[in-house]
């Protein structure tokens, strides 16, 4: 009997070592996370905000000033991870699946899923995570690779959360643990390139003037 529960503790360890980590995907958690994404103002939005409003929870002082909450399809949602506290962005792999945003009453929540994390073992003690959010362009833009790009490019819009540790990941001895420590934060654009040395000569053209 012995040697039977050695063996099922080391069947069970071992394959705790080969799975996943997974974390619950949802940002509204009521008592627990309330963390809601926010949209651009508009197409010239570069205004990047981070932090709770005195809504969510834990409650902050962030103003999003109108900025529509995300609702719809139209935007993609992705945890990204690494093990162990204070991992560097860098270092973060994707999660599997992406998810989207509900709409209505529920609009800057996302469609809620139990996330896998990608290099992150089952059983953690502690994990580095991100939410990273796009304007998926109706479906054509699948990964947060291409997002990026466009991104940079001041194509569309997009936005990351501050990193965060979640403790406890889920896996054969812990249930999916909720994303505490996730913050609010808005999508924008960045300019284009050609738009932002505009900005630099118009600043230095500015600077002329002062001292004729």
């Amino acid at each position: 009997m012995k040697k039977l529960v050695i063996s099922l503790v080391t069947t069970a360890a071992v394959a705790s070592a080969l799975a996943q980590g997974t974390v619950t995907f949802n940002n509204r958690v009521v008592g627990v996370v309330v963390a809601p994404i926010y949209g651009p103002l508009g197409p010239n939005d570069t205004v990047s905000i981070v932090g709770n409003t005195s809504a969510g929870t834990p409650a902050g002082t962030a103003d999003y000033g109108g900025r529509p909450l995300l609702a719809g399809s139209g935007y993609t949602a992705q945890l990204f991870a690494a093990p162990g506290a204070g991992a560097a962005e860098s270092s973060l792999q994707p999660a599997t699946p992406t998810t989207t945003f509900r709409t209505g009453a529920a609009a800057g929540f996302v469609v809620a899923a139990t996330a896998t994390l990608q290099g992150v073992p089952a059983d953690a003690p502690v994990a580095t995570l991100q939410l990273r959010v796009w304007d998926n362009r109706g479906g054509t833009v699948t990964t947060w690779a291409q997002a990026e790009a466009l991104w940079l490019s001041g194509q569309i819009a997009a936005g990351k959360s501050p990193l965060f540790n979640v403790n406890a990941i889920g896996g054969i001895f812990n249930t999916p643990p909720n994303l505490v420590g996730l913050q609010s934060f808005n999508i924008y654009y960045i300019p284009e390139p050609g738009t932002l040395a505009l900005l630099g000569l118009g600043a230095l053209g500015l600077m002329i003037f002062r001292r004729k």
